[in-house]
């Protein structure tokens, strides 16, 4: 497959080179052997001067091969810094690559996140955390770029990790215990028709989809009957979620078109029974939930419901980090911005008539299917390999995955279900 524009400029590709030792470095090291020391975690420092040392109560373990640099990008780029040490390999999990240490290692760190800084230093956390570009503001100009980033990188790279439904978000289970080892694609369509269960989605629904990924929940839509338009922003998604429709055999019920969701306020209003969005608002960008919920509002119709799957976080941690630039920022999903269920109702409830009447939340379900894609993805190294994609990305693209893992792990991140109608 011919290599995307999206890779040539992307920021892993050139990775800054450690700064050299500073203050920063020292404050760093200082704060990190502090926070570790009182965490069921096994830190090794390798010393090239001296003997190593062993850091934290026990635990998941890592080993700190260059001590220097890891302490001098955490100086310069905090959590940024942190992330991309582990990409240079200045540090690494201590055993076999993919064997769950390092999401559970930062499982550990996600559970006590909100601690892991001085109380005091916290407070001037507006004054050195990095802010987020301007350039990845979720304006009109910027989300396909955003979009492009992350979606467009290779459909054959996301198929070297997904299931076979090629669902890229989380899967509902029957049984946690078995998570691990439970039908993947049956835990997908799982969680895509309790959704479209909860948009009331059947025989002759006209439904709007927004953030089409690979075309799997128009599928199961169109199987019902429904009449499906999903929008996306991905030129990768919509060319391979139209191939799949039509050898799905739907081709006749589903239009898969390339629109930012702000052009449907330009359209008529109330033309769907149903819209339906699955982790998609965490692209939109704090500034912009407004908009994005007055689109959902503008486009139901009379009677009509909304469902949504939202990746969430507490309210107080959403305030705090909405405008931080993060190791997510930078490399995976640029602009994005996660909500949390109280940023929600009061989004809704100022600027719409939708109201939510029904939640679930899912996010332990989220942790497994993070497992899953990584093991997969750890398999397909050579795959990924021969798509153009060098070992730096596979350590940020494991990094990212595990990372994520250990947010839901932890319970710092969530995610949920959301069902929306008209009030009465």
């Amino acid at each position: 497959m011919t290599v995307t524009d999206t890779r040539a400029t992307a920021p892993w590709t050139s990775l800054q080179a450690a700064p050299e030792g500073r203050i920063s470095a020292r404050i760093a090291e200082r704060l990190f052997r502090s926070a570790v020391s009182r965490l069921h975690v096994t830190v090794r420092l390798e010393h090239t001067d001296r003997p190593a040392e062993v850091l934290g109560l026990g635990g998941p373990a890592v080993v700190v091969h260059r001590p220097d640099e890891l302490f001098a990008r955490i100086g310069r780029d905090k959590l940024i810094g942190f992330g991309e040490s582990y990409m240079t390999g200045a540090w690494s999990e201590d055993g076999q690559l993919g064997d769950g240490t390092l999401g559970d290692f930062l499982t550990v760190l996600a559970a006590d996140v909100a601690r892991l800084v001085p109380p005091a230093l916290q407070r001037l956390r507006a004054f050195v955390t990095p802010r987020l570009p301007r350039s990845h503001r979720g304006t009109r100009e910027n989300t396909q770029a955003n979009v492009a980033h992350h979606y467009d990188l290779s459909n054959d790279l996301f198929a070297a990790f997904l299931d076979p439904t090629l669902s890229y978000s989380a899967a509902l289970f029957e049984d946690l215990e078995s998570a691990l080892t439970e039908d993947f694609a049956a835990a997908q369509h799982r969680k895509i028709d309790r959704l479209l269960d909860q948009a009331g989605v059947g025989a002759g629904t006209r439904l709007l989809e927004i953030g089409t990924g690979w075309g799997e929940l128009a599928i199961r839509a169109a199987a019902r009957g429904a009449e499906v338009r999903s929008i996306t922003l991905s030129v990768e998604q919509q060319q391979l979620a139209r191939e799949r429709i039509a050898a799905a055999g739907h081709a006749d019920r589903v239009v898969v078109d390339l629109c930012d969701y702000r052009a449907l306020l330009d359209e008529p209003a109330g033309r769907y029974d149903a819209v339906v969005s699955v982790e998609m608002i965490e692209a939109v960008g704090w500034e912009f939930w407004p908009t994005y919920f007055r689109t959902l509002d503008h486009v139901l119709a009379p009677g009509g419901t909304v469902a949504i799957q939202a990746i969430t976080m507490p309210h107080d941690r959403m305030l705090a980090t909405r405008s931080t630039h993060t190791f997510i920022t930078k490399y995976i999903f640029p602009g994005g911005a996660l909500p949390s269920v109280r940023a929600i109702r009061e989004t809704v409830e100022e600027h719409t008539t939708l109201r939510i009447v029904d939640e679930l939340a899912f996010g332990a379900h989220y942790a497994p299917t993070l497992q899953r894609w990584d093991r997969a993805f750890l398999g397909a190294r050579e795959r990924v390999a021969a798509l153009g994609f060098d070992e730096t990305f596979v350590r940020m693209w494991h990094f990212y995955l595990e990372y994520c893992r250990g947010g839901f792990a932890a319970g710092y991140i969530d995610d949920h279900q959301l069902t929306f109608t008209r009030e009465a």
